[in-house]
C-alpha cells in the first residue's frame, strides 16, 4: 500500500509540474481546417464583395398556366406578373404531409383553372383555382403500399396530365376528370417531372436511363443508358426540350444531349468537381437542374459547380464554384439559383462571374447549444415574378429579393413552411407546405 501511494504521489507531482510550464505557442499564420481544404477558387468567390447591377428584366407577362417544369423555353414564363405584396387568399388539404420514410417532393403545375399537386402517399389531386378539391388519383399499385416509394412529377399538356412514380411508371390521366388513359412501365423507379413537346414525353427512369414515350398511347419511341450512381437525391432531374434537342441529366453527373425525335445521342458532360470538407460533397447528383436558355444550357450539380454548355454541342462554356440545389432561373443576361451553401446567387451569364450572394436560412436551431447540428432548411427556388426572386424556405416564409442586388424585399409567412418550389399563373402563387396544405397568395 506504502509502494502505491508513494507512486502514486510521485505521478500527481510530476503532474502538476507539468501544468507549470507555460505553453510554447510557435509563430505563424493559423488557418481553419476549412480553410486548408477549400479550393483557392472556392475562397476567391466567397470573398468578393455583392455588386448592384441593373438586372435588364424582361417585361412582366401574366401567364394563364404554368404547365410544366420550367427548364423548356416553349412552357417557361420568364417573368409572370404577380403584385408587389403577397396577401394569402385560400389553402386547402391536398392530401398526406411529410413523414420520416414519405416526403412531397412534386411542384404543383396549373392549367385550365386547375392547380396540379402530388402528396407524399402518392395521391394526385387536382384543385379549382378557388381551391375547391376536384379529384384524386392513388399512384401506388394494388398489390403495392404507398409508403413503399415516392411519388414523382408532373406535366400537362393538351388536356392530359403525365404523372410518373417511384413505383416507375408513367401514367396519362384525363386532366378534367383525373380517369386513367394509359400507363407506361418504365422498369426502374421515376421520381423526376416529365416533360412533354412535340408528341413525345421525356423522362428519366432510375437515374440512369431516358425515355421518349409517345403521348397517344404510351409506346416507348426510343430509349437511351446512361451511368447510374448510388449517391443520388429524391427526384431526377426533368429532361429539359427545345425544337431539336433534348438534354438529360444522370445520377452519376453526366448530362447527355440528343436529338429529340430519335435519340441519337450528340453530345455528354460530366459536371464534377466538389467543395472539399464538406459532407455533401459526396453527393454528386445534378440537382441544378439543366435549363435551356438560347443556345445554352446552364445545370449544376450538389457539390459545388454550376457550368453552361453549349446545347449544340456540350462545349463548356464556363464553370462556377457553386453547387446548385434546385435549377437555374435564366433572365436579363443573368442566371440566378439556391447554392449548396444556402444562398441566393447572381452570376453574370455570359462569363459565370459572381454578381452577388445573399445568404437564405441555414441550419435549423438546436435547444443545446452543445448539441450537433443535423438538420437543415430547404429553400425552393427562385421564381422570377413581379419584379422580384421569390423563394420558398421550409423555415415557414416565402421571401422576395431584388435581382438587381439581392437585397430582401418583403416576406410572408406560409404556415408549416414550403416543401415545393413555387409557381405562378394569372398572378396568384402556388406553394405545397410540408403538412400537405396548398397555398395561394395574390
Amino acid at each position: 500500500m506504502q509502494v502505491k501511494f508513494l507512486l502514486a504521489s510521485v505521478i500527481a507531482t510530476g503532474v502538476l509540474a507539468g501544468c507549470t510550464d507555460r505553453e510554447i505557442i510557435l509563430p505563424g499564420e493559423r488557418l481553419g481546417v476549412r480553410e486548408v481544404l477549400q479550393d483557392p477558387a472556392n475562397a476567391d468567390a466567397a470573398a468578393l464583395e455583392n455588386i448592384t447591377l441593373a438586372a435588364n428584366l424582361p417585361a412582366a407577362t401574366n401567364n394563364s398556366a404554368w404547365p410544366q417544369s420550367h427548364v423548356s423555353p416553349s412552357v417557361r414564363t420568364t417573368h409572370a406578373a404577380l403584385s408587389d405584396t403577397l396577401t394569402p387568399v385560400w389553402s386547402t388539404s391536398i392530401g398526406q404531409g411529410d413523414k420520416r420514410r414519405a416526403r412531397i417532393i412534386t411542384d404543383p403545375v396549373v392549367a385550365d383553372g386547375r392547380v396540379y399537386t402530388i402528396d407524399s402517399a402518392g395521391r394526385v389531386s387536382a384543385t379549382s383555382t378557388s381551391g375547391e378539391a376536384l379529384w384524386s388519383y392513388n399512384l401506388a399499385p394494388l398489390r403495392d403500399d404507398a409508403s413503399q416509394a415516392l411519388a414523382g412529377g408532373l406535366a400537362y399538356d393538351n388536356g392530359r396530365l403525365y404523372v410518373t412514380s417511384g413505383f416507375g411508371t408513367l401514367t396519362a390521366l384525363d386532366a378534367a376528370s383525373g380517369q386513367e388513359i394509359w400507363t407506361q412501365r418504365l422498369q426502374a423507379t421515376a421520381t423526376g417531372a416529365p416533360t412533354v413537346f412535340g408528341g413525345l414525353v421525356y423522362v428519366t427512369a432510375g437515374d440512369s436511363t431516358a425515355w421518349a414515350i409517345e403521348v397517344e398511347d404510351g409506346r416507348v419511341r426510343w430509349q437511351s443508358d446512361g451511368l447510374g450512381d448510388v449517391d443520388n437525391v429524391a427526384g431526377a432531374a426533368p429532361p429539359a426540350v427545345n425544337n431539336t434537342h433534348v438534354v438529360f441529366a444522370f445520377g452519376s453527373g453526366a448530362v447527355q444531349g440528343a436529338f429529340r425525335q430519335g435519340g441519337l445521342r450528340l453530345w455528354s458532360a460530366d459536371i464534377v468537381g466538389a467543395r472539399k470538407g464538406f459532407a455533401i460533397s459526396l453527393v454528386d447528383d445534378i440537382t441544378g437542374y439543366p435549363v435551356i436558355d438560347g443556345a445554352t444550357v446552364y445545370a449544376g450539380n450538389h457539390s459545388g459547380n454550376v457550368v453552361a454548355l453549349n446545347v449544340n454541342s456540350g462545349e463548356r462554356l464556363w464553370t462556377a464554384q457553386h453547387g446548385a440545389m434546385d435549377p437555374v432561373w435564366a433572365a436579363g443576361n443573368s442566371v440566378y439559383f439556391v447554392s449548396d451553401l444556402n444562398e441566393l446567387v447572381r452570376l453574370d451569364a455570359t462569363d459565370g462571374r459572381q454578381i452577388w450572394t445573399v445568404d437564405l436560412p441555414g441550419y435549423e436551431p438546436v435547444r443545446r447549444p452543445q448539441r450537433r447540428r443535423d438538420a437543415a432548411f430547404a429553400n425552393h427556388g427562385p421564381v422570377l415574378a413581379g419584379g422580384r426572386l421569390i423563394v420558398a424556405s421550409s423555415d415557414g416564409f416565402l421571401r422576395s429579393f431584388d435581382p438587381a442586388s439581392g437585397d430582401l424585399v418583403s416576406q410572408t409567412e406560409i404556415r408549416g413552411g414550403a416543401t415545393t418550389r413555387p409557381v405562378v399563373a394569372n398572378g396568384t402563387l402556388y406553394v405545397v407546405s410540408t403538412n400537405g396544405v396548398l397555398h395561394a397568395y395574390r
